[in-house]
C-alpha cells in the first residue's frame, strides 16, 4: 500500500494497563509478568484479564461504549504467518466475546507473510507500518458479520505500528466502518513518569512523517 493511502490512517485505541518495560520497580515487574503471561495466551489467565476488562468497563462507560455490540472484534494476528492456531488476541477476543463485549469476532486479518516479532528486534529493526500492512491479508470476507464497527484487538501496543496497518488493511475493504483499537497493555518510555500498572487510557496512534505516533 502507498504512502498516500496511510496519511488518512489514525486508530483510536483504549488499553486498559501500563508499564515500563525496563524500569527497576515492583509495578513494572509485575507488568512484566502480566506481559509474558498474555504471550503464554494461557486460558485461566487470559480469562482473568478479561474479567477485570468487565470490571473497569463497569467504572469507564468509554470502555463500555467501544467494546459494545455490534462492533465486531478483530484480532490482530502475531508476527509469524501460516498458523491457523489461536493466537493470544484472538485468544483475548474469544475471552471478551465470553463475557458479552461485542457481537462476534471475526479472524478475518491474517498474517501472510511473517515479519520480525517487535519485542525482540532492536529499535532500528522493527517492521515499518508498510511492512506490517504488505504482510497483512483479508481472509473470510463473506464470513464477517455485517457491521459498520470494527474494534482490533491486541494483546500489547508499543509504538503503534501493527494496529495503524491493521487499521489500513480493513479500510481498504470498508472505507466507510468506524475502526478502534482495544489492546490490554501499553508500553511506556523510560523517561515516562511512573503508573499504577491498572491505568485506563484513551489515545490514537496516526500517521505522521511516514512513521506511526502513539499519543499518549
Amino acid at each position: 500500500m502507498a504512502g498516500a493511502d496511510l496519511v488518512l490512517a489514525s486508530v483510536p485505541f483504549i488499553s486498559c494497563f501500563a508499564y515500563r518495560p525496563h524500569a527497576p520497580d515492583w509495578v513494572a515487574e509485575e507488568a512484566r509478568l502480566l506481559c509474558r503471561n498474555l504471550k503464554r495466551a494461557q486460558p485461566l489467565h487470559l480469562a482473568q484479564l478479561a474479567a477485570a476488562v468487565l470490571r473497569v468497563s463497569l467504572q469507564h462507560r468509554c470502555l463500555d461504549q467501544l467494546l459494545a455490540v455490534p462492533a465486531v472484534l478483530v484480532p490482530i494476528p502475531g508476527s509469524s504467518s501460516g498458523t491457523s492456531a489461536p493466537w493470544p488476541a484472538h485468544q483475548i477476543a474469544v475471552a471478551l466475546r465470553a463475557l458479552g463485549f461485542g457481537s462476534g469476532v471475526w479472524p478475518g486479518l491474517r498474517r501472510v507473510q511473517g515479519v520480525r516479532k517487535s519485542a525482540t528486534a532492536a529499535a532500528g529493526q522493527r517492521p515499518t507500518v508498510a511492512q506490517h500492512v504488505e504482510s497483512l491479508a483479508i481472509v473470510h470476507r463473506a464470513a464477517c458479520p455485517r457491521t459498520t464497527r470494527f474494534v482490533l484487538v491486541d494483546d500489547v501496543i508499543t509504538r503503534g505500528r501493527t494496529l495503524l496497518a491493521a487499521a489500513a488493511c480493513l479500510r481498504r475493504v470498508w472505507p466507510q466502518a468506524d475502526i478502534r483499537g482495544f489492546v490490554l497493555l501499553r508500553t511506556l518510555a523510560a523517561d515516562d513518569p511512573a503508573r499504577p500498572l491498572a491505568d485506563l487510557c484513551q489515545g490514537c496512534v496516526y500517521w505522521r512523517g511516514g512513521d506511526a505516533r502513539r499519543v499518549p
